[in-house]
């Protein structure tokens, strides 16, 4: 595998997702008027782009939404927001959509969800949701992640993987930074342990989070106020894999930190 460029482009004017939508083919649109559904000399069916779909819009075409007027918060919920000036509805979602509350402090949650994600908030955000709503990550990212793929593969002639992405904290860096939920097309991890780096060292724990490195590139022509929900990246040499997002949780007998 050898990569020494990559092209990263976003997809513009797709409209605002709802239950339902055929994100496929609104994603077919957008690619289609970006070039990518090409069929001639200028995009050889050989090369293989990789498709990065931000987690918000596949949330709402597949109806991972909650209305807070729906939601009738738990005494939990009441009491711990009384401290800190939060919706007790949102807290309830919040607690609603975890398996395992990690950390409840200073008005953060820290909670693992149903999919083993550790996150704030299990995921449940209010930014970029239709009024009054909470968007939810998908049930299953990676089945999104292949659904996606294939029906958009029948109609691309590009080779193509498909990553769902969703903007997480780090636990030992400020910040924010795009990682992959759902992956279809493609290995998430690298593994070097085994080859030799420049000075003949043998390699022992380098495993890229390759996945990761992708959909946080992609971020970088989303943005959080951009409007561009989904990208093409061009030009990086993946080996097909079925690939899986859970392949990137640190199994619990390995995390130091549970």
């Amino acid at each position: 595998m050898s990569t020494t460029a990559i092209r990263i482009q976003g997809l513009t004017g797709i409209p605002e997702l709802e239950p339902g939508m055929n994100l496929a083919d609104v994603l077919f649109k957008a690619l289609e008027a970006a070039g990518f559904a090409a069929q001639d000399s200028d995009c050889p069916a050989a090369d293989p782009l990789v498709l990065v779909v931000a987690q918000k819009v596949v949330s709402k075409a597949e109806g991972s939404l909650v209305r807070l007027d729906e939601v009738r918060p738990s005494p939990l919920a009441i009491a711990w927001t009384s401290r800190y000036e939060r919706d007790p509805r949102l807290v309830e979602v919040v607690l609603q959509q975890a398996r395992r509350i990690v950390r409840m402090e200073r008005g953060i949650i820290i909670a693992e969800t149903c999919h083993g994600y550790v996150c704030a908030n299990a995921g449940v955000d209010a930014s970029n949701a239709p009024s009054g709503s909470l968007v939810l990550l998908p049930q299953d990212p990676d089945r999104s992640a292949a659904q996606l793929r294939s029906d958009l593969g029948k109609r691309l002639s590009r080779q193509m993987a498909v990553i769902i992405s969703d903007t997480f904290g780090r636990p030992w860096r400020a910040g924010l930074a795009n990682v992959a939920l759902g992956i279809s097309g493609l290995s998430p991890l690298i593994d070097y342990r085994g080859q030799v780096d420049s000075c003949g060292r043998p390699l022992r724990t380098s495993v890229l989070a390759v996945a990761d490195e992708l959909a946080g590139a992609a971020e970088l022509v989303m943005g959080k106020v951009n409007r561009i929900p989904a990208v093409v990246i061009e030009g990086y040499d993946f080996v097909p894999s079925e690939g899986s997002g859970r392949n990137l949780i640190r199994p619990a007998e390995r995390d130091l930190f549970r």
